[in-house]
């Protein structure tokens, strides 16, 4: 069977060398991020053995954002994209250097863990929206859904292979061998994004930056569709994210590959689900789409915090990263195909808050629901509540539910914009 009718359209890596570069350039940082990510909420486990503590990491992402979000949205628009890519990469990597040096004391301290945090959020919340908007600009409008579906791939095989390295390096040879490892991969990163051609500013420098950022704020006001994505993405971040309680879940199981097989099990049916997404491209009603999706994915995390058999909570685990994952593809098309160049990168700033802080807010929602009442109950009522919440936003936004790319109109306006661009350019 081809790659394409098993729903992997690698069109978009074969047109574009810009895009190409920046896809492996993501897929390396990810990785050694992904093994990060897992490793910081195990060490701060064990300094401090509390559900409370851990799930407080995402009170010091909360900040940085919020208000860097939506900035790094301004800047994307302003300046050249490219170099402000490369400047949070090395913010990023001297993050992990200063992780290196805290786990190679005999007390490593817990202060310089939600520090680092605080860091990692605010130069991730400036970097992405550059990204997304390269990556907008770089991939033609007609392939912008198959680029989302590889976007899933690389995001998702990180994600396994991440977290199952970094969980059992974690474990074997403890947090410092992790991320030593992950500054070798911003090290690899960085080559690759300096061979990126330089971007011009997408919009214009004589606007202030208050006026841009309240003309992007005013553009999202104007589309319900697309804050009703953000709004769905968020409740179901904040209400059944469960990714930092999973060492906890593992505690109840007495097999030592458990951690290991949890981190992997989200991204794993995220993969299987974006392999065979090939029925995706036979959909147009986007909205519909992230709303079947997100409340999947409640079920699925319901599923995950109630059962007490482990291959039912890898199930439930599988199903929630399966629905994230075609949820993500709807969602990606529908900014990509209908949101104007000009204001892509203000629009992402608002995306990265709706996708980063919803998690964030998430692992707090379960580390204090946890300590009032049980695990189980956090993890549960949250999938339970997603699902009812996901409902209740496709009736209060009409818009969204009835959100089709074959005859939206700013959907048609952005395909003609870019075929102008595209035929200047030739």
């Amino acid at each position: 069977m081809s790659p394409r009718r098993l729903g992997v359209d690698l069109t978009p890596l074969r047109v574009s060398k810009q895009y190409r570069r920046l896809y492996v350039a993501g897929f390396v940082t990810a990785v050694g991020s992904q093994a990060t990510y897992v490793t910081v909420p195990f060490q701060l486990k064990n300094l401090t053995h509390s559900t409370l503590a851990v799930g407080s990491l995402g009170l010091a992402e909360l900040v940085p954002l919020v208000v860097l979000g939506l900035y790094g949205g301004v800047l994307a628009d302003r300046l050249n994209r490219r170099r402000l890519i490369i400047s949070m990469e090395a913010v990023l990597m001297l993050s992990t250097a200063v992780l290196v040096l805290n786990a190679l004391l005999a007390h490593p301290s817990t202060w310089v863990l939600y520090a680092d945090a605080f860091v990692v959020a605010g130069a991730a919340s400036l970097q992405r929206p550059s990204i997304e908007a390269l990556n907008q600009a770089y991939v033609p409008h007609d392939l912008q859904r198959a680029a989302a579906a590889l976007a899933n791939i690389r995001f998702t095989t990180a994600s396994i292979i991440g977290p199952a390295l970094g969980g059992l390096a974690a474990v074997a040879l403890g947090p410092a061998t992790v991320y030593v490892a992950n500054l070798v991969t911003f090290t690899l990163s960085l080559l690759l994004l300096f061979t990126l051609r330089a971007t011009a500013p997408g919009g214009s420098i004589e606007e202030s930056q208050v006026a841009a950022l309240t003309s992007g704020l005013r553009y999202a006001q104007s589309r319900p569709d697309i804050v009703g994505t953000y709004i769905v993405d968020m409740l179901a971040m904040v209400l059944a994210f469960p990714v930092v309680m999973l060492p906890f879940v593992a505690a109840r199981f007495h097999e030592t590959y458990a951690l290991s097989l949890l981190y992997c099990a989200l991204p794993a049916g995220a993969l299987v689900a974006t392999l065979t997404s090939g029925w995706t491209r036979q959909v147009y009603r986007y909205g519909r789409g992230v709303v079947a999706a997100a409340s999947c994915w409640g079920l699925g995390i319901a599923l995950f915090g109630y059962s007490s058999l482990l291959w039912l909570v890898l199930l439930g685990l599988a199903i929630g990263g399966g629905a994230d994952a075609i949820s993500g593809i709807f969602r990606s098309a529908l900014w990509n195909e209908s949101i104007p160049p000009l204001v892509r990168g203000r629009m992402a700033g608002i995306e990265m808050i709706s996708y980063s802080l919803g998690p964030t807010a998430g692992q707090f929602r379960a580390g204090v629901m946890a300590a009032w009442t049980t695990l189980r109950f956090s993890l549960t009522f949250g999938g339970l509540a997603c699902t009812g919440s996901v409902a209740v936003v496709a009736v209060a936004l009409p818009r969204l539910w009835s959100f089709d790319a074959r005859t939206d109109v700013h959907v048609a306006e952005v395909r003609e914009l870019r075929s102008r661009e595209d035929g200047a350019r030739s």
